[in-house]
């Protein structure tokens, strides 16, 4: 044989992960919002739930995905993580969580607009935002004004932690 022999790698199925994260939620109030997989075998699982995530809730099905994979057969790196607030939304239930939440939606046309989210259905949001306009004093005055958006425009939303 000549030159240098080539490692196997074998990649971890991405839908095998998906089916042990399915597994482990099912039951619970807690959902997937997004599973990634390197060329390398590092497994990235972020979770979300309806009253949160906790660090055990994490532990919990890291080893269940763990207790489920050879090592002997493929080499990985597993992180199981909360989605997090600065991950954006990917699923209704996280909209209908976030309601009277401080958002920022980034639409088709990159114009980002911030509010508080008032509703959610299964084709746009009500966002309560702050508008600023100029009277005939030309002072500024600032109202509230309610606006729809429809899932269609949104490019991705986020949540706005204030302190």
């Amino acid at each position: 044989m000549r030159g240098r022999q080539s490692p196997l790698f074998i990649m971890i199925d991405k839908k095998h992960i998906e089916d042990l994260t399915e597994e482990c939620l099912f039951g619970t109030d807690r959902f997937v919002t997004a599973i990634k997989i390197s060329t390398d075998n590092k497994i990235m699982v972020f979770i979300d739930g309806d009253s949160g995530v906790n660090i055990d809730n994490c532990v919990e099905l890291s080893r269940h995905i763990e207790g489920n994979l050879d090592r002997e057969k493929e080499d990985y790196e597993l992180n199981v993580a909360s989605a997090g607030a600065d991950n954006p939304f990917v699923m209704l239930r996280q909209y209908k969580n976030n309601i009277d939440k401080l958002i920022q939606v980034t639409n088709a046309d990159n114009k980002k607009i911030r509010g508080i989210l008032k509703s959610v259905n299964d084709n746009d949001i009500e966002l309560l935002k702050e508008v600023r306009k100029k009277n005939k004093k030309n002072k500024k005055v600032t109202y509230e004004e309610q606006i729809s958006i429809a899932f269609d425009d949104i490019k991705e939303t986020k949540r706005i932690i204030s302190f």
